[in-house]
């Protein structure tokens, strides 16, 4: 059994994002990782970081992004597309540059990829998620945050990224890259195992005006520039993440290739861990009264069971 590791990144650094530890994470389960690396700007250091890490596994692919033609972050499907398609393994390991994988998680994580290996009607391996928001210490049981996404299928041509790469689909129509093709809703949802195995997912932890900067770009990736530019006039320049003592505490442990990067969180006299949302600003999703109820009911009596909401897969 051959697994291959594959992701995209732009200007990683810059937006401060933990993209080496990100790759350090997933590196032991497979046997190559492909990552695109897309034209970052002169001031970003996201290549020199990906070359540091000096392991014979990493393959880099050179890109160019173009958002103007793959608008609504569809860019973010053709960068994964590229990647996944150098990538030789009988199973793709799937890892965004903010996400990470916890060594405890590895005998679950290969055990899956063995046992259903040769079984036809799987096609990829469900991960849960712990999305984690202003600092290291408190992570979404959010009705309005995914519990699970896939994030290692097989190397099946027909299947493709989808949307803005949260997922993946299997298309039966000819695929021919453009911007349409991945907002395909006539694709197919793949069939999945859930394994016992989490995604650590680190793109809201970041200082309160890096997190700003970040919005204006992906605003920009999916709006255009124009249209996301006169929307950031109107937002804050320095994100607000809201009081996080109604955000669940974590009690566990992270990643241990997450330390040093844990250890540069110098944020906190930033974020707000007592008192009411200033109202001033527009509310956050998992602040609306309607979630928040729901949220309750599905981590409090259900057990993190969902009400309803959209799944992207059919778990066998």
């Amino acid at each position: 059994m051959k697994v291959s590791g594959f992701s995209f990144i732009k200007n990683g650094d810059k937006l401060y994002i933990p993209v080496k530890e990100s790759i350090l994470s997933v590196l032991p389960l497979v046997d190559e990782f492909v990552i695109a690396v897309g034209d970052c700007d002169e001031d970003d250091t996201t290549l020199k970081t990906i070359e540091s890490i000096g392991s014979d596994k990493i393959k880099i692919i050179h890109t160019v992004w173009d958002v103007k033609k793959y608008d609504k972050n569809t860019e973010f499907a053709r960068q994964t597309d590229i990647a996944k398609e150098a990538c030789t393994g009988d199973w793709l390991m799937y890892i965004q540059a903010d996400e990470a994988i916890h060594e405890d998680d590895y005998d679950t994580i290969l055990k899956g990829m063995k046992d259903n290996l040769k079984n036809l009607e799987i096609d990829g391996l469900l991960f849960k998620y712990r999305h984690f928001w202003g600092d290291f210490e408190h992570y979404h049981q959010s009705h309005k945050w995914y519990p699970r996404e896939i994030r290692i299928i097989k190397n099946d041509k027909h299947i493709h990224s989808w949307r803005d790469a949260q997922s993946f689909r299997k298309f039966t129509k000819p695929f021919d890259g453009s911007p349409s093709a991945y907002m395909d809703d006539d694709s197919l949802k793949l069939n999945v195992k859930l394994i016992d195995a989490y995604i650590y997912h680190y793109g809201y932890v970041r200082p309160p005006e890096m997190m700003s900067y970040k919005k204006q770009v992906m605003d920009r990736s999916y709006h255009g520039k124009e249209q996301a530019d006169k929307k950031f006039k109107k937002d804050p320049l320095i994100f607000d993440y809201g009081p996080l003592n109604q955000i669940a505490k974590f009690k566990g442990s992270h990643p241990s290739i997450m330390r040093q990067w844990i250890a540069k969180h110098n944020w906190k006299s930033k974020l707000q861990y007592k008192g009411r949302r200033d109202k001033t600003r527009p509310v956050h999703k998992h602040e609306k009264l309607q979630y928040r109820i729901l949220s309750w009911i599905e981590y409090k009596l259900l057990g993190g069971k969902q009400i309803g909401g959209f799944k992207n897969y059919n778990i066998k």
